[in-house]
Parts: structure tokens; C-alpha cells; sequence
């Protein structure tokens, strides 16, 4: 630390430099930020930047997965505008926020009673997923955009990693407790038709959604055949592989690319 030595008639003191000018020293358990003249402690800013990110979500269906959004939900939370600017990721950050809750609804859901009991296991993860996917509906319009900002290759990491802990939670509540082999081809399988379904919804312009229900319907009889599904699922990495880290465009080609290669109809795309 730079100190500047003051002296004043029969008083010498050593004063920080660094408090000298206002400045703050960085800390473990102090502080991320100033809000005029008052420092916040951590906890304190960064609920208050989740508080922001919720409110922004009823922005995106105007605005998009962009910083208007976030900017207009800060003020709708009465937070200066400028905590944007602390945000590394922005839109991606709006975005994963968005996958966090939406995953947390669908296990708040699960765990208040969603029936799941009577259903065979493919028709509990054909719900499972409809109701996840269902939680996007109001955003469909912006959805493209959503796809496009998690395939920049800064934000595929994260991508994957919050759609394979949704796989996983899908599993698990189907009563899957498979811990050998299974447990990664169950689970690249499932991501696959996630993922595709994901894609293809955007594309649906039939009343309720009833194309991309069926879609996902048969992508999910076809993963129980579990032979099958295992050669698809590495068709889908190989055909989509092309178009992450591109656009929404390229993921859709690649999508689309699968499904005619290997025949077209519900029985044969993954």
C-alpha cells in the first residue's frame, strides 16, 4: 500500500493512500461495490443482481435477451440502471438465470404432486420435458435469439452444464437410479432429444404447440430403443456439432440436416 506522510504543525500521521482518495481495498468479506458512497457487502449485491435478472424477464418478450431488458428490470426494482454494467456476461447471464429458475419450477412442480405415478417412464419424461418447455412459451418469439447467445462458444460450458443437470433431474425423477454405463447413454440420449425438441419448437406454428408435442412424443419412443438411440445420439452430435459456437441458424441446419439424412419421419430423427 502507498501511504503519503502530511505534515502539520506538531502533528505527523501516516494516512493510506488508498483513503486518501476515497478508494477501497479489495476484501474476502467486505465488499464488491459502491452505491453512491456506501459500500454493499456481497450477499447483499448479489441478491441484488438476481432480483434484477427476475425482474427483466417480463421485459424479454419486448425487448429480447438483451440490456434494455435488464436495464428496464432494474428500475423496476428501483436499482440504478448502471448494475448492468457489473453483469461479465449480460445477455448470457439473463439467459442462464432464465435455465436456473425454469429448472427449479420444474422441481418445485415434481415436488408439490405432478403426476407422474400412473405414466409409463416414457410418457413421465414426455411430461417432464412438455412441462419445462411449456415454461418457454411466452419467450418463443425470442427463443431463437436465447439459442444463439448459449451457442457462442464463451457461453457452450455453461450451456451444457445447465442442460445436463436438467437431464439429470429428469432421470431422477422418473425414478431412475442407474449409477454403471447406463446412467451417460441414458443421459446423452435424453440431452439429445431435449435439445432437438428445444430447436424444433421455435419452428411450430400449430395451434398449442401440437407439432412439437408429437416431435418430442416420438423422439422419446425412439430413445427407448436404446440401440437405435445411441448411433442417432452420435448423428446429432456430429450434425449439430457444425453449428454451436455459430448461430441459431447453424443449430437449426444442423437439426434439419439430421432429420432428412436419416429419413425424415417421427420415427427416424433424433
Amino acid at each position: 500500500m502507498i501511504s503519503i506522510l502530511i505534515i502539520e504543525p506538531a502533528i505527523t500521521t501516516i494516512i493510506p493512500f488508498s483513503h486518501t482518495y476515497g478508494l477501497c481495498t479489495s476484501s474476502s468479506s467486505s465488499t464488491t461495490t459502491w452505491e453512491g458512497t456506501r459500500r454493499k457487502p456481497r450477499a447483499e449485491f448479489q441478491e441484488e443482481k438476481a432480483r434484477v435478472l427476475s425482474a427483466s424477464l417480463r421485459h424479454v418478450p419486448r425487448l429480447g435477451w438483451t440490456e434494455e431488458a435488464m436495464m428496464a428490470g432494474s428500475r423496476d426494482v428501483g436499482v440504478s440502471p448502471s448494475i448492468v454494467g457489473s453483469f461479465s456476461s449480460k445477455e448470457a447471464a439473463l439467459v442462464e438465470h432464465f435455465m436456473d429458475e425454469c429448472l427449479q419450477l420444474l422441481l418445485d412442480r415434481v415436488d408439490s404432486g405432478l403426476d407422474l405415478q400412473n405414466l409409463i417412464p416414457s410418457e413421465r419424461i414426455s411430461k417432464l420435458i412438455r412441462v419445462r418447455l411449456e415454461m418457454q412459451v411466452p419467450y418463443m418469439s425470442k427463443w431463437p435469439q436465447a439459442l444463439s447467445i448459449q451457442a457462442h462458444p464463451v457461453n457452450v460450458p455453461t450451456s451444457f452444464k445447465q442442460r445436463a443437470m436438467l437431464v439429470d433431474e429428469i432421470w431422477h425423477s422418473v425414478g431412475d437410479g442407474a449409477s454403471d454405463i447406463d446412467w451417460y447413454v441414458k443421459r446423452t440420449v435424453l440431452g439429445g432429444v431435449y435439445s432437438t425438441t428445444e430447436i424444433y419448437m421455435p419452428t411450430d406454428d400449430s395451434p398449442e404447440n401440437r407439432d412439437t408435442w408429437a416431435f418430442l412424443d416420438g423422439r422419446v419412443k425412439d430413445a427407448f430403443d436404446l440401440k437405435k438411440s445411441i448411433q442417432e445420439a452420435k448423428y446429432f452430435a456430429q450434425d449439430i456439432g457444425a453449428g454451436v459456437g455459430k448461430s441459431f441458424q447453424g443449430l437449426m441446419n444442423g437439426v434439419m440436416q439430421t432429420m432428412s439424412t436419416r429419413g425424415g419421419g417421427s420415427s427416424s430423427a433424433f
